[in-house]
C-alpha cells in the first residue's frame, strides 16, 4: 500500500496558506448577528461594545514617561451569539510598518467573553500573540461600570474596567496591585470613540 503524503508541513515545506477568501467559511461560521436568546439581560454587559472603535491608547510604564498611540478595537457576537469576541490592534493597521521593529506597546490580539450562568459572571480570556500574553479574568457589571478581575502570570491581581460609558464613547482602565489589592497602580488607559460608519448599537 502506497503511503500518502502528510498534510502537516515540515521544515522543508512551505506553510500552507488559505485557499479561500477570509470572508468565506470561517468568518461566516464564527460571526453571529446578535446574542443568543438564553443570555437575556446578561447580554447587555458587553453587547453595547459590538461595532468598531477608534482608540487613543496611553500606557504608563513604571520607569518611563507615558506612551501614547492610536489603535482600533472591533467587537462582534460569535459562536451562535453565546460569546463576544474582539480584535484589539495598537498601533492601528494604517500605522503598522512590518519593515521596522515593533514599537513598545505593540498589540494585535483578541479577547473572547463567555457568560457563566452558574457564576453569574462573564469569563474573559485575552491573548496577545505579539508578546505571548495570556490573561484570564471574570467580568461583571458594577453600577455603571464593567469590572474585570484576574491575575497576571506572576500572581499579582489586576483589574481592567470599562468606565465613563456612553453610546459612542468609553474609557478602559487597566490597573495592577502589588500588595494583594490594598492599592492599585494605573498601567494603561484606552479612550474609545465609536467609528462613524460602524454599526452594532
Amino acid at each position: 500500500m502506497t503511503a500518502q503524503p502528510s498534510a502537516l508541513s515540515t521544515s522543508n515545506a512551505p506553510a500552507r496558506t488559505a485557499t479561500t477568501a477570509p470572508a468565506d467559511g470561517f468568518v461566516e461560521a464564527l460571526y453571529a448577528s446578535g446574542p443568543a436568546p438564553e443570555l437575556g439581560d446578561d447580554a447587555n454587559v458587553y453587547g453595547w461594545l459590538v461595532g468598531s472603535w477608534e482608540m487613543r491608547v496611553v500606557d504608563y510604564p513604571p520607569d518611563a514617561a507615558p506612551r501614547e498611540a492610536a489603535g482600533e478595537w472591533h467587537f462582534a457576537w460569535v459562536l451562535e451569539g453565546r460569546a463576544v469576541q474582539d480584535v484589539f490592534i495598537v498601533p492601528a493597521r494604517s500605522l503598522r510598518d512590518s519593515s521596522t521593529p515593533p514599537p513598545k506597546g505593540n498589540r494585535y490580539g483578541s479577547s473572547i467573553r463567555v457568560y457563566d450562568a452558574a457564576a453569574g459572571a462573564w469569563k474573559v480570556i485575552w491573548i496577545n500573540p505579539v508578546n505571548g500574553t495570556e490573561v484570564h479574568l471574570v467580568g461583571r457589571r458594577v453600577g455603571d461600570e464593567i469590572v474585570q478581575e484576574g491575575r497576571y502570570a506572576d500572581g499579582s491581581p489586576i483589574r481592567w474596567s470599562f468606565v465613563d460609558i456612553t453610546p459612542d464613547s468609553f474609557t478602559w482602565r487597566g490597573e495592577r496591585s502589588t500588595d494583594g489589592g490594598a492599592t492599585w497602580l494605573l498601567e494603561a488607559e484606552f479612550f474609545g470613540r465609536r467609528m462613524a460608519d460602524a454599526g452594532g448599537r
